[in-house]
């Protein structure tokens, strides 16, 4: 283990070896990171006397956040919590995977077979054995954003004697929707979102037509060589889930084209700011396994996003451009063609058919387990979220005994972020009946 500081915070890099197939513990081993972060002043604090609370970050395919210093909920959680920031496992320093790494597997198949270790169900079993090995058996605290929170939700259907509190912040899953309901449910979503966002910039619907026109016109190529597409261009909403998106969209919009000898053209410093929105060079199983983690039983997920989208056609780039409406953006959507744009995930892309074509996955969610819970919950939902169905997360709340809500339109899905320690606050009291 090393230990260094940052300002106020002691931090110590942490490894544990799990196995890769949890039915087969004596199989294969991987490598899971965790960064525990205690604060200066209690850094000889007894375990005892310092509980823990595990934070999962969101995705899937994301490494817990790099914070610097106590910055947005993490100082809050340090005055009375040993934090381990925890990253998934396949993410992060947890034996990443990727088109780089991905070919040791050997052939696609070989590697679809890998990744399908890879959902909450084997991130749940991987806390269970670090929990055991750092706490000496205590219960501790799970604190988990979004996807973080699938895997919370798992958790408390199949190893709740291993929880003490459960903090969930725009993460509440549907416990029995197929990837097809929640996308039929999203893309209204995603529409009210563009239309508000239009309502609010309404100079952008003049500026993402031509855009979208010009690419319709044009090949056009990000500077890491991936091709931006109209649908590809469409899918920059994925920006409108965060409290500040439509702001960072606007800005992105405003000055799009530059001169050149040859006529209008979209500007490098354009390309670079879109690039950095859409590419998957940093969170490649984001893409690849999206849909799995909404995969129960119910057959093959089959490019359910695609599929869905065909149903909605107002998204159809190509007939509003034919019109004079106001183009739609997207988001929180992957499709087949996000493995032939982006240059990250072209190597990936037979992987990709293989998982959605999978039909073996098992359920991740125990309604019956879930409605007898006697662990305290506390779920932060965000009203209108872009990410995760509010109606979805409602219904769940529901289902799950003793989970208290606070429903709040003040954040949108990154309020764990934005609104740091109060929404921390919030929920600590709200699991301990304080409120």
């Amino acid at each position: 283990m090393t230990s260094y500081r940052q300002p106020g915070l002691v931090l110590t890099d942490r490894r544990f070896t799990v196995p890769l197939d949890h039915a087969h513990p004596e199989g294969e081993q991987i490598e899971v990171y965790g960064r525990e972060v205690v604060a200066s002043d209690k850094a000889g604090t007894d375990a005892t006397d310092l509980p823990w609370l595990v934070y999962l970050e969101g995705g899937p395919g994301f490494g817990a956040r790099r914070f610097i210093g106590p910055q947005a909920w993490l100082g809050r959680a340090v005055r009375e919590f040993r934090v381990l920031l925890l990253d998934q496992r396949g993410t992060g320093n947890s034996t990443p995977a990727t088109r780089q790494t991905l070919p040791l597997r050997g052939a696609p198949a070989q590697q679809a077979d890998y990744l399908a270790h890879f959902r909450a169900d084997s991130i749940v079993k991987d806390c269970e054995l670090i929990r055991k090995r750092l706490t000496g058996g205590a219960r501790w605290t799970v604190l988990g954003q979004s996807f973080g929170g699938f895997c919370a939700t798992h958790y408390l259907s199949t190893a709740p004697e291993g929880l003490k509190t459960v903090l969930i912040t725009g993460g509440l899953p549907s416990l029995h929707a197929d990837a097809d309901d929640v996308y039929r449910a999203a893309y209204p979503r995603i529409r009210r979102k563009s239309e508000a966002h239009y309502a609010r910039y309404p100079q952008d619907v003049d500026r993402a037509r031509r855009i979208a026109a010009h690419l319709l016109d044009h090949e056009v190529t990000l500077p890491n060589g991936g091709r931006l597409t109209p649908q590809a261009f469409q899918s920059l909403g994925i920006l409108l889930g965060g409290g500040d998106g439509t702001h960072q969209l606007h800005l992105l919009l405003e000055d799009a084209f530059v001169p050149t000898p040859g006529g209008p053209a979209l500007s490098d410093a354009f390309l670079e700011n879109v690039q950095a929105v859409l590419s998957y060079a940093g969170h490649p199983l984001y893409a690849v396994l999206h849909e799995a983690i909404y995969a129960q039983g119910h057959g093959p997920t089959a490019w359910a996003a695609e599929r869905v989208r065909a149903e909605f056609p107002a998204f159809d780039a190509e007939k509003t451009l034919a019109g004079d409406g106001p183009l739609l953006f997207t988001g929180e959507t992957v499709h087949p063609w996000h493995f032939e744009t982006d240059p990250a995930l072209r190597p990936l892309r037979e992987t990709a058919h293989l998982l959605a074509e999978r039909t073996d996955w098992t359920p991740l969610y125990d309604p019956a387990r879930l409605a007898a819970n006697e662990v305290p919950v506390a779920a932060a939902v965000y009203h209108d979220d872009l990410y995760v169905d509010t109606a979805h997360s409602l219904q769940t709340a529901r289902a799950i005994r003793g989970l208290r809500t606070w429903v709040t339109d003040e954040f949108e899905h990154d309020g764990v972020r934005a609104g740091g320690p109060r929404v921390l606050d919030r929920l600590l009291a709200l699991a301990r009946g304080e409120l």
